[in-house]
C-alpha cells in the first residue's frame, strides 16, 4: 500500500477486517463491517453482488443498511452498466468513477438518470471486482450521493482489502451459509468425505471427522504428535495465528506439504465468537494431487499463453522447465504467473492446484 495512512485509519482497518471474519453468514459479515467501513471510506451506501459465472450470469446483492431500490432493478439495467468492464479489466483493485468516465457521460447513463428518479442521486461511485474461484466473482461498490469524489487514498484502501474480501467471501461460500445460513460444523457433518478437526485455544481438540482421523494416521507418525493430540506442526500454527495481524493471519491460513505425487493441505479458518467460550478454528484437510487438467473456468480467463504456463504448473513442472519447455526466459514466466494470480485471485501454486481439483472433482 503506497499511502501513508493515520494510526486511527490503521484503527478502522483492523476493525473492518475483524468484522470480514467475524461470522460465516456472508451478509451478517457484511453488516458487521459496515460501520467502521464507512467511518473509514465515507459513503452513503455500500454493497456487494455475488456473480455466478456459467452460460447466464447469476446476480445476488446484498446490500448492508439503507436498501438501495434501483439494485432491486439490476437485471433490467446490467447492460448499461458503466461499472461492470473497467473493474473487470482490473479485478482486485478499486476504481473510481473518474476512471471510468467522464462526468458528462457518468451524468447521462442510464443508471445515474435512474437513481434519479428514484431519488437516490448516486452522484459518485468507487468498486472493485473480487474473483472468487471457482466460477464464481464479487463485485464490491461504495456510493455516495453527494458531489465529494472518491480520492486515491480511498483507492488504495479498498484496494488493501481485496484478499481478506476474496477470503470471506470464500470462506462463507466453502462452507454453503452464504445464503442458507447453515452452521459450519452441521454442514461438514452431512458430507461423509469431510476432513475436518474442530479446535478450541489453545489445543483442545472439539470434534474430529472419520475422514481426518484416517488421514492423519496417513500424514503423520505418532512422533509427530503434539501431547494434544495435534500433530504438532498443525499445533505451532494454531498456537501462532491469534498472535498475528490481519494480514500475516491471512497469508498464514493454508498449510502445505509435498508427498511424492500429493499435496496435503489444511485450512485454518477461525470461527465466529459464541459468548464468552474461547475462540474455536476448523482444521479442514485436503489432498491434491500434483498433476491435474485445466479446468475451462480457469482457462477462460487466462491467455493463450498463461494457459500453456498454468498448464505446467498443474503438472508441476519449475519454472525453468516450464521455461525450457516454451522457449521463454524464467524471468518472463515468473511475469506470467503474477498475472494468473491475480488473474485468478490465487495466492500461489498450491491454490491454483486447489481450485482446479476442486473444478474437476469436488473436495
Amino acid at each position: 500500500m503506497p499511502v501513508n495512512f493515520s494510526a486511527r485509519e490503521w484503527m478502522l482497518r483492523e476493525r473492518v477486517i475483524e468484522a470480514f471474519h467475524s461470522d460465516l453468514s456472508l451478509s451478517t459479515a457484511l453488516e458487521a463491517a459496515r460501520i467502521p467501513l464507512l467511518e473509514l471510506l465515507p459513503a452513503d451506501h455500500m454493497a456487494m453482488c455475488l456473480m455466478t459465472l456459467g452460460l447466464s450470469v447469476e446476480f445476488k446483492w446484498l446490500v448492508p443498511g439503507h436498501r438501495l431500490t434501483l439494485l432491486d432493478e439490476y437485471p433490467k439495467w446490467v447492460d448499461s452498466d458503466f461499472v461492470r468492464a473497467p473493474i473487470f479489466a482490473r479485478p482486485n483493485t478499486a476504481i473510481r468513477d473518474s476512471e471510468m468516465l467522464s462526468r458528462r457521460a457518468l451524468e447521462h447513463s442510464a443508471l445515474y438518470q435512474r437513481s434519479r428518479e428514484l431519488e437516490l442521486r448516486l452522484e459518485h461511485v468507487m468498486a472493485m471486482l473480487l474473483p472468487v474461484p471457482p466460477a464464481q466473482c464479487a463485485a464490491f461498490a461504495l456510493y455516495r450521493d453527494r458531489r465529494r469524489p472518491f480520492s486515491e487514498k480511498d483507492s488504495a484502501m479498498l484496494t488493501s482489502f481485496a484478499r481478506h474480501m476474496v477470503n470471506m467471501v470464500r470462506n462463507c461460500r466453502d462452507m454453503q451459509v452464504a445464503t442458507s445460513g447453515v452452521r459450519l460444523l452441521e454442514e461438514l457433518h452431512g458430507r461423509d468425505d469431510a476432513a475436518f478437526i474442530v479446535v478450541s485455544q489453545p489445543s483442545r481438540e472439539v470434534l474430529r471427522s472419520r475422514r481426518a482421523a484416517t488421514l492423519f494416521e496417513k500424514w503423520f507418525t505418532p512422533s509427530d504428535l503434539h501431547a494434544s493430540g495435534i500433530p504438532e506442526v498443525l499445533h505451532e500454527r494454531l498456537v501462532a495465528l491469534p498472535g498475528m495481524d490481519a494480514d500475516s493471519r491471512l497469508d498464514a491460513s493454508l498449510w502445505v506439504s509435498l508427498h511424492g505425487d500429493t499435496y496435503r493441505a489444511v485450512r485454518f479458518i477461525e470461527l465466529p465468537a459464541e459468548g464468552d467460550a474461547p475462540r474455536q478454528w476448523a482444521l479442514v484437510l485436503y489432498e491434491i494431487p500434483v498433476s491435474i487438467p485445466l479446468p475451462e473456468v480457469l482457462r477462460r480467463q487466462l491467455t493463450a499463453r498463461q494457459t500453456e504456463i498454468a498448464k505446467g504448473v498443474l503438472r508441476n513442472w519449475s519454472n525453468r522447465t516450464i521455461a525450457n519447455e516454451l522457449r521463454l526466459s524464467e524471468e518472463t514466466v515468473k511475469t506470467h504467473m503474477g498475472d494468473i494470480f491475480e488473474r485468478l485471485s490465487i495466492d500461489s501454486r498450491l491454490d491454483l492446484f486447489y481450485q482446479a481439483t476442486y473444478l474437476n472433482r469436488p473436495i
